[in-house]
């Protein structure tokens, strides 16, 4: 520090909170492409005041992105928040309309700003973007069986929602990450070596998955047109802490804590490349800090070998249980066969690579997710009942 004199001064304990001052700075790293950052610095002058004189000298005390993360009290929102600021590189706001799949609690102990809204409402929308250097937009409808009953809600919160938000998005020059999913893609048969890649074509087969290739069009197009700085990634089923519990994997885990047989739906024989939620935040990261502008990573983590099957049957082994002991229940209509990723653009280019691949990395991933529930039934049990009672209605 500088003073008045020019002597050199150690900054002082504290601030004046009234010589706060917040720039903006953009980045750009040197390698074609690559996404620009807009970090922003808090400024703290030191303060030293006495009669008639203020010496101020300023130190860089901060240096941070403000992220808004839509869909942030959900399942992989609020586990990609956990990770995030980890990082200690983000300050976060979290936007979420609270519906079942959301839960205020899931961010407790978290320092974050909340903000319960609709992502459909435009002006609100308008207002939280342009505070904030970062879009990450989880924000989505996605239970399949809950699109074959009523389409509509995913239409407004996917289509419509996403719409809203890349709009804000080229109003502010906002940079914007789309949470995307493998089933866009439709499905691959059992005995099919293929998997998907970035320009697999899009056949979805529901309205949930139909929504979403909605979505990545749209933000394909607000880039091509407009010139929004966006990424998507597609990845496959996540599984892990604070997932509801109407998923295949915490279905299994509640319904043996609860004293309740595992269900299997149909002969098991599907495959869904599960990721552990924490594999597939891991990458979301590698993608907003070194992704390239404009493009689609896809998301895997090699367990396109194991089936629903071999899930229930290692979720039983890891419980203590014969392996067997689960009922056979009526498969949906029209779901898919198997889903295989094949993430090796994100791996070469970003360095990513998922911890928990391969079987036996599988088992450890479910062997947490088992604890975390086993842990945590003052969180899923007062729902449990209403779940099973849904299915049963539908002979599941």
């Amino acid at each position: 520090m500088v003073c008045a004199g020019g002597a050199n001064q150690p900054p002082p304990e504290r601030h004046c909170p009234r010589h706060l001052r917040r720039a903006r700075v953009t980045f750009t790293p040197p390698r074609k492409n690559r996404v620009p950052f807009v970090y922003t610095f808090f400024m703290f002058p030191s303060c030293q005041k006495a009669e008639g004189l203020e010496v101020f000298g300023y130190a860089q005390t901060m240096l941070e992105t403000r992220m808004l993360v839509t869909g942030g009290a959900g399942f992989i929102g609020a586990n990609f928040v956990r990770r995030a600021l980890l990082t200690g590189r983000y300050r976060i706001t979290v936007v979420d309309k609270l519906t079942y799949a959301g839960n205020r609690s899931n961010l407790d102990g978290l320092d974050v700003d909340f903000v319960q809204e609709d992502i459909c409402h435009a002006e609100i929308v308008d207002k939280l973007v342009a505070s904030h250097d970062l879009v990450v937009h989880f924000a989505a409808e996605t239970h399949n069986d809950n699109s074959l009953a009523d389409p509509s809600p995913f239409l407004r919160s996917n289509v419509e929602g996403t719409f809203q938000l890349l709009e804000a998005c080229r109003r502010h020059n906002t940079r914007f990450h789309h949470i995307s999913t493998d089933e866009v893609f439709g499905d691959l048969a059992l005995n099919d070596p293929e998997r998907f890649r970035e320009d697999t074509p899009y056949r979805p087969s529901s309205p949930y998955s139909a929504t979403k290739a909605s979505s990545d069009m749209l933000v394909r197009a607000w880039y091509r047109s407009f010139g929004v700085p966006v990424t998507i990634s597609n990845c496959s089923n996540n599984y892990g802490p604070y997932q509801h519990i109407e998923k295949f994997i915490p279905r299994q885990i509640t319904n043996v804590l609860a004293g309740l047989s595992p269900k299997l739906y149909g002969t098991g024989e599907h495959v869904r490349d599960w990721i552990h939620v924490d594999d597939h935040n891991d990458a979301v990261l590698a993608i907003i800090e070194r992704g390239r502008v404009g493009e689609t990573y896809i998301i895997g983590a090699d367990n396109d070998h194991v089936n629903n099957l071999q899930v229930i049957q290692m979720i039983n082994e890891l419980m203590g249980r014969d392996k067997n002991d689960f009922e056979h229940v009526n498969d949906r209509p029209g779901h898919d066969l198997r889903y295989a990723m094949d993430s090796t653009k994100l791996r070469r280019e970003l360095g990513w690579a998922p911890q928990f691949t391969d079987q036996s990395g599988m088992r450890e991933g479910l062997a947490q997710t088992i604890e975390w529930y086993r842990e945590h039934q003052d969180w899923w049990l007062p729902q449990k009942e209403a779940v099973e009672a849904k299915y049963a209605e539908s002979g599941q």
